[in-house]
């Protein structure tokens, strides 16, 4: 018995490592090196080269002639079969691009997923000067108009209106708060049974996004939040106006 809970709590912790390993890709950090993943998570090359034989092997990495670690092909389906087991997609990039185009500022969609927001969606502005989103990309749940939509619209219900009190208070801005030059906007999204599934966001750099620019961009953020909403059936922008 103490021999088989000990193989146990040795698999566990080698769950946890090969995640801790998974979890340090992002869009800055594309491809690493050996030395790169031991540095970052505190464990020694070997440990760190076994772990990533076996993910490798799986398919979840892959090593590039320069002999340095990227996401391999098996976490790209893993994600993908993700993105598409919440069957938004096709209700919410159309009104993301048209959001594009009615304000020229990059829309996206963020979901939360404990402490952070990741970007399930998002369509880029034409304008060479935009803040750089990836879909994929993960912030910390407190920061910036989505994050602060997370936490001040968390309680409430898909199925029922917000009332103008609650109407009152979108969308949420933020002003140099994830960066200096960026600004956002952003607005809840809700389904009748789901409650809020996620944050529709336009964001760009403030020297566009002034006062005036966002007061004329806000009309346009409540009703593509609303148009996806009541797609999924929820009655909470019921008294936009």
């Amino acid at each position: 018995m103490g021999e088989s809970k000990q193989l146990k709590t040795k698999g566990v912790e080698a769950v946890d490592k090969a995640l801790r390993v998974l979890s340090l890709f992002g869009a800055g950090s594309t491809s690493l090196s050996l030395g790169d993943i031991s540095e970052r998570t505190g464990l020694v090359k070997s440990s760190v080269l076994r772990l990533m034989i076996s993910l490798q092997a799986a398919g979840y990495v892959t090593l590039t002639p320069e002999r340095r670690y990227a996401v391999g092909v098996e976490a790209f389906r893993v994600g993908q079969i993700y993105q598409s087991s919440l069957r938004l997609e096709h209700v919410i990039r159309p009104v993301l691009r048209q959001l594009v185009q009615q304000t020229g500022e990059s829309g996206s969609f963020f979901r939360r997923e404990g402490d952070m927001r990741v970007c399930l969606f998002r369509e880029d502005t034409a304008q060479p000067l935009r803040e750089h989103v990836a879909e994929g990309d993960a912030v910390a749940i407190g920061r910036g108009a989505a994050g602060h939509v997370f936490l001040d619209f968390q309680e409430y219900r898909g199925d029922v209106p917000a009332g103008a009190a609650g109407l009152a208070r979108l969308p949420e801005v933020s002003v140099g708060e994830r960066g200096p030059g960026l600004a956002g906007l952003s607005a809840p999204v809700f389904s009748i049974e789901g409650g809020m599934i996620g944050a529709l966001t336009l964001s760009g750099p403030s020297v566009r996004l002034t006062d005036a620019r966002i007061e004329e961009m806000k009309p346009f953020v409540l009703a593509a939040a609303a148009q996806i909403s009541k797609v999924l059936g929820s009655p909470f922008y019921r008294d936009l106006a």
